[in-house]
């Protein structure tokens, strides 16, 4: 974005960009930015918080006031990343003749439901609707206990499009289940790849995937990268 600052004020538009690495924003030295020192992937901070956001956008474009630049301004505020999984309990699940992780997914679909009607918009559905969370899962079996992903009929045929929709699934059914109402920074990632039986199966599909050779790509970006 510092870059793509320089190339649109060159044009005659006047820019300002969140930045949530200092030091990059540092050596690119864009017109005007705002180092907001928040979880990746929240530039705005705190979700759900209408009055945080703005405040982050107002001192944003206050940044325009000034007479020459570059500038680079801090937010007042830090908010750190909680990687400690959440404390979530997944209603048992009743049908013993199901992989434990497509019986799990039948469990939360209720309380997605809850989120859903109460946002009214979601996330699923890059490849997925919520209705075929179980048979993705199914498919993730198959490529864990060893069918050749190439022809397991991953749907949409995109893994980091089909983890997406698994895992939103999964952290929006979480949001009336968990004790606290805003989760922060990691912790619904955390609770998801490493408390629940859909992540632990998307991490050893992943592996299964990685041993067949599959393309970077494919197994790589199935969970983040740190994992």
């Amino acid at each position: 974005m510092g870059v793509l600052g320089h190339v649109l004020e060159a044009a005659g538009l006047a820019t300002v960009a969140l930045a949530s690495q200092r030091p990059v924003m540092e050596k690119l030295a864009p017109p005007r930015a705002l180092y907001c020192e928040f979880p990746l992937g929240r530039p705005l901070g705190r979700p759900n918080d209408a009055a945080f956001q703005r405040d982050v956008l107002a001192k944003a474009f206050a940044l325009l006031e000034a007479e020459e630049g570059p500038v680079l301004g801090d937010y007042p505020e830090a908010i750190h990343s909680d990687e400690a999984p959440v404390s979530c309990v997944i209603p048992a699940a009743f049908d013993s003749s199901l992989h434990p992780a497509v019986a799990e997914a039948s469990g939360i679909r209720k309380a997605y439901d809850r989120t859903l009607a109460k946002r009214g918009v979601t996330s699923v559905g890059r490849s997925i609707g919520p209705d075929e969370i179980g048979g993705a899962l199914e498919v993730l079996v198959s490529i864990a206990d060893g069918a050749d992903w190439k022809t397991a009929g991953i749907p949409g045929k995109n893994t980091t499009a089909l983890i997406h929709d698994i895992r939103t699934y999964y952290e929006e059914a979480a949001l009336e289940l968990v004790d606290t109402p805003d989760p922060q920074g990691r912790a619904l990632e955390s609770w998801f790849y490493e408390t629940t039986e859909a992540g632990k199966l998307v991490m050893a599909a992943r592996t299964a995937m990685k041993d067949q050779d599959a393309p970077f790509p494919a197994w790589f970006y199935m969970a983040p990268g740190q994992r």
